[in-house]
This record gives C-alpha cells, structure tokens and sequence, in this order.
C-alpha cells in the first residue's frame, strides 16, 4: 500500500477497451491505479472517466521498448514506492485476414514484440520492484485469449503469442512462490471493444463461412479481474476463461 493506504495497480494497454475497464473497475474499488499505453491522449481520456475520486497516473509507454518499460516502472515506484499488481494487458491482434504464407515477416514480429516480448518485460520489471519490496510480494495477471487454447482462422501470430503467453504465466507462477509473487491468466472471449467491433458484422469461422458473434460487456471482464486482484497471496486464480456464453468456442458452436 502507498501512503494513503491504497493498493498499487498498473495497467497496460489502458486507453481503450478492456484495459480501460479494468483500470476503472480498479480506480472505483480504491486502488491507486497506474495506466500505460502508447498514446497520452487516451490514458487521460481513462483518468477523466475515473473522476474526481479516481487516483490514476497516466505514463505513456511501449511495452516492445526495454527503455520504455524501465521508465513506467521507474515512474510508478517514484509516484507510490511499490506496486501490488500488473495486469499485462497490452496486445495486438496484426493483420487480420492475412493468410499464413502471406503474413510478413515485419508483421509477425511486430505481433510477438507487443504480445509477448511485451509481456515479459513487463513481467520482469514487475518481479524485481516486488521481490525487492517491502512488504515482499505481489501480483501479476496477463491477459491470454480464447486463442490461447484455440485459434481463429489466419491469426498465426496473435495465437502463437497468446498460447506462450500461457507458459509465461506458468513460469512466473513457478518462478514467483519463494517471493510472495502470485501468477494467473485470465482467458477473455468476445468481450464488447474497439478490437471486437467486427464479430458484431460477421468473422470467418473455421468452415469457411462468415457470421455474427455474440459478445460480452467488458466491464464483465473487469469484475473478474478485480476479484483475481483482491485475493489474499495466499490463494492463487491460476487460470480462468470468461466469454460471451454462447460464442463458438465449447462443442460446435
């Protein structure tokens, strides 16, 4: 906790969608709430939404750059001297519609530095304030995918990220137990953003064929991150999955 007795949170990816949810969710609940992104303009657009009330420091960052990291982490710890939470949020999905032997070699790696090479420097800042603090500890939840167990049609790269993401939060779990650092994914299926738009006008399926998807409301989402957030060290969600109930993901559909 900081001096006015609040919990640290930063969010990344936080100036839209479901970053911005949860960075809300959070703000709303009490925490002190740190949110990073690429553009200024939309994490003070997620400051404003927070209100008067709200306590949220806006740090402008790309998560692909190691300079760009050990500044934000830099920034939280002077702003508040520790930090209780990551939620590793900042991604992007690339070209969509691109087939497999179509796909760039530019726009593959452009995918893997913001998903997962983002992730994991994120990760790492996030290890060291919170095995160096005290009180020790703290927690660290990444945003997955449905695609981190199962893919769409022509996202190669957005899934090969989202399934590593999955062993990045094994190994932070594993790696985290003699530091009081708690890991868990949250697995996020068709919730209701910018990044969603498109299943609401019809997306591939793998048959060939284009159709509607139900979606969720983000703040779904947010809720179940903020009570990950809120468990004691001592009791871990290692793994959970919240989609839009009938989306085609169990079964057939």
């Amino acid at each position: 906790m900081n001096a006015s007795g609040k919990k640290i949170a930063l969010v990344t990816g936080a100036g839209s969608g479901i970053g911005r949810s949860v960075a809300l969710t959070l703000a709303a609940a009490g925490w002190s709430v740190a949110v990073a992104g690429r553009r200024t303009e939309p994490l003070e657009q997620t400051a404003k939404a927070a209100g008067a009330g709200g306590d949220v420091l806006c740090v402008r960052a790309d998560v692909s750059d190691p300079d760009d990291v050990a500044a934000l982490f830099a920034a939280v710890r002077e702003h508040h001297g520790r930090l209780d939470l990551l939620f590793n949020n900042a991604g992007t999905f690339g070209p969509g519609g691109v087939a497999l032997e179509d796909l760039t070699y530019e726009a593959w790696r452009s995918v893997v530095d913001v998903n997962l090479t983002g992730s994991f420097l994120c990760a790492q800042a996030a290890f060291r304030q919170m095995k160096a603090q005290d009180p020790q500890g703290g927690r660290i939840i990444n945003n997955g995918s449905i695609s981190a167990h199962v893919p769409r049609p022509n996202s190669v790269a957005y899934t090969a990220t989202k399934h590593a993401m999955t062993g990045l939060t094994k190994s932070l779990s594993l790696d985290g137990r003699p530091y009081r650092i708690a890991c868990g994914q949250i697995d996020i299926g068709n919730a209701a953003t910018e990044m969603t738009e498109r299943m609401q006008t019809g997306i591939l399926q793998a048959n060939g064929q284009l159709a509607v998807e139900p979606v969720m409301d983000a703040a779904d989402v947010a809720r179940t991150v903020l009570h990950m957030a809120e468990l004691p060290l001592e009791a871990n969600v290692q793994f959970a999955t919240v989609m839009a109930t009938t989306m085609p993901y169990i079964g057939r559909g």
